[in-house]
C-alpha cells in the first residue's frame, strides 16, 4: 500500500549511477527517511527522483515522496523502497530556523577509532556497523573546512578528492564529500584547504567496502549560503 511522507530534503548525493537522497520528516519526531530503488546498488534515478517539471529535489526543498514499504537493510534501518510510477512534489522550502530544529546533537558520530591514511573517524569495522541502529545524522558544526588534493598523486593518480574536516562534541573528523554540488564546486578548483565556517553536515554511513562501512559527508549546509539568499 503506498504511503506518500513530508520530507525536508537533507541530502541528494553521488551514489553508483543513481543518488543517495534521504530526508527527515519535519514533525520534530526525528524520523529520517531514505527512498531506495529496488536495484541491488538500492540507488535512485534521474526518472524516480524528479518533479513534474522534470527537475529535481534540492537539499532544504520539502518534499513530498510516494513509498511502498519500509525496507531496512542492517544498519541502514531508514530505507524505505520508493514508487517508481509517482513523481514526486515539492511543498516548499526550509532555512536555518527550519535546521535549527532538525538539528541532532549526537555524543559521536557512531563509533570512533578507526581512521583510512588521509581520513580521520572515518569509518566503522563492518562487524561493528552491522550493529548499529542507524545511519544518518544531521549535525551542525562551527569549524568546517575543505581540503581538495589528489591522495594518488605519489602513484601517478592526479585525481582530487574533496574531504570534509571539523570537530563536533569534542571530536575529530576528516570525511569524503559525496555532495555532488560541493564536488564540482571546489574539484575544479585549485588544491588547498578551503574555510566555510558554521554549517550543517548530513553523514551517512555507506554500504560496507572491503571490510568497512565509511562515513560521508553526504551535504553541506552553509550558513552563509542561506543567509545570502534570504532564506531565514
Amino acid at each position: 500500500m503506498e504511503l506518500t511522507k513530508t520530507l525536508v530534503c537533507l541530502a541528494n548525493s553521488r551514489k553508483h549511477s543513481g543518488r543517495c537522497v534521504a530526508g527527515m520528516v519535519g514533525d520534530g519526531s526525528g524520523e529520517w527517511v531514505r527512498p531506495v530503488s529496488a536495484r541491488p546498488g538500492h540507488e535512485v534515478s534521474a526518472r524516480e527522483r524528479q518533479y513534474e517539471d522534470g527537475t529535481e529535489p534540492n537539499v532544504l526543498d520539502v518534499v513530498l515522496v510516494p513509498l511502498l514499504r519500509p525496507q531496512p537493510h542492517d544498519f541502514q534501518s531508514e530505507n524505505w523502497l520508493l514508487d517508481p510510477g509517482c513523481r514526486w512534489q515539492k511543498a516548499g522550502r526550509v532555512g536555518w530556523s527550519g535546521l535549527l530544529a532538525l538539528e541532532q546533537r549526537p555524543g559521536r558520530l557512531w563509533i570512533n577509532g578507526s581512521s583510512t591514511f588521509h581520513g580521520s573517524n572515518d569509518r566503522v569495522p563492518t562487524e561493528q556497523a552491522v550493529t548499529l541502529p542507524d545511519s544518518l545524522k544531521l549535525i551542525r558544526v562551527t569549524d568546517l573546512t575543505l581540503r581538495v588534493h589528489a591522495p594518488g598523486a605519489k602513484f601517478g593518480d592526479q585525481r582530487p578528492v574533496l574531504r570534509a574536516c571539523f570537530s563536533h562534541a569534542g571530536h575529530a573528523y576528516i570525511l569524503r564529500v559525496t555532495d555532488p554540488r560541493y564536488e564540482l564546486e571546489y574539484l575544479a578548483g585549485s588544491e588547498g584547504i578551503y574555510e566555510l565556517g558554521e554549517s550543517f553536515l548530513t553523514v551517512s554511513l555507506g554500504e560496507p567496502f572491503e571490510g568497512y562501512v565509511y562515513k560521508l559527508a553526504a551535504a553541506i549546509i552553509e550558513r552563509a549560503k542561506i543567509k545570502a539568499g534570504s532564506r531565514s
